[in-house]
């Protein structure tokens, strides 16, 4: 993990995997979440650089207070920029699948891609809430209110996360996952998934406040307006973001492919489907051809 200094001065927090290379691949938490969820994808990755972030108020990331999902632009493109990145695919999770899409401003980006990602509040034809899980319409119930109001409520449910344990995770999410979230926190990744919740909000919940308030008000760019490939990744056992926000996001970007898994769940999904994701984004966006096995083969590291 290493600090990046921001134009405005602020600091942000990424993690990379230290091959050179001017294709890389960005990775975008959920909510809550930090770069360091991703850890075992950067691992994995040996054909290009890639790169994982902590949004704004998360880990050691410095607060951007009133930020929009479209806002996050400005902090990623400047990493991108470091490290002299010419083209690149995005990959967000949850919470960063919005802010995926939003990568897509950038003449860079190859293409994004989103799992189970969250679809934007207050369009007619999308019910944010409906079939999620009842902690789920507690805290946005909460920001809908305003910053005093999701304030208070994280002030009473952040602290479990701040300190919960593999053991304890699937009692804090309760109603959040179903069976195959629940089958799929084996004791390595419920610690795993812990250790960044621990992570995220080691200084403060305002990280996950503010990407609360982003999500109640509109995105900040025109989803319908999206060009680049959109491969928008969904399972229907899912009660943190639910079937309909992938099926409202595949309708309504034109360039989108929606891949529907039966029977998975917000975490099932990019444990089970990793490698799949992870080919999925690299070898079909950039290599075509008699090329293309030798480059799967040598994709991953198991």
């Amino acid at each position: 993990m290493a600090l990046f200094t921001l134009k405005d001065g602020r600091k942000l927090e990424y993690f990379e995997n230290g091959v050179v290379s001017e294709k890389a691949i960005l990775f975008l938490h959920g909510t809550p979440g930090d770069a360091t969820v991703w850890k075992k994808w950067l691992s994995e990755i040996k054909i290009c650089r890639a790169i994982s972030t902590s949004r704004a108020g998360y880990g050691n990331s410095d607060r951007h207070k009133g930020r929009t999902v479209a806002d996050d632009l400005f902090d990623q493109t400047q990493v991108l920029d470091h490290f002299g990145v010419k083209e690149f695919v995005v990959i967000g999770w949850s919470g960063g699948g919005p802010h995926s899409l939003n990568m897509t401003r950038d003449d860079r980006c190859a293409a994004a891609f989103t799992l189970a990602g969250v679809g934007e509040f207050g369009r007619s034809d999308l019910n944010f809430l409906e079939g999620m899980g009842p902690e789920n319409h507690e805290e946005f119930g909460a920001a809908v209110a305003g910053e005093e109001s999701i304030s208070q409520w994280m002030e009473k449910n952040a602290p479990s996360y701040q300190h919960v344990t593999g053991s304890d995770l699937i009692e804090a999410l309760g109603g959040l996952i179903g069976d195959a979230d629940k089958a799929a926190l084996t004791a390595e990744v419920a610690e795993a998934d812990a250790a960044s919740f621990r992570s995220a909000l080691k200084h403060g919940f305002s990280g996950w406040l503010d990407d609360d308030l982003a999500f109640v008000q509109p995105f900040g760019f025109e989803i319908e307006k999206i060009k680049k490939p959109v491969v928008i990744w969904q399972g229907n056992d899912d009660f943190m973001v639910p079937q309909a926000h992938s099926e409202w996001l595949h309708k309504h970007i034109p360039s989108s492919t929606l891949n529907f898994v039966p029977g998975h769940g917000h975490i099932s999904l990019v444990e089970i489907y990793r490698n799949q994701i992870i080919d999925n984004a690299l070898v079909d966006t950039w290599f075509v051809g008699p090329v293309r096995e030798k480059l799967i083969e040598n994709l991953l590291v198991s």
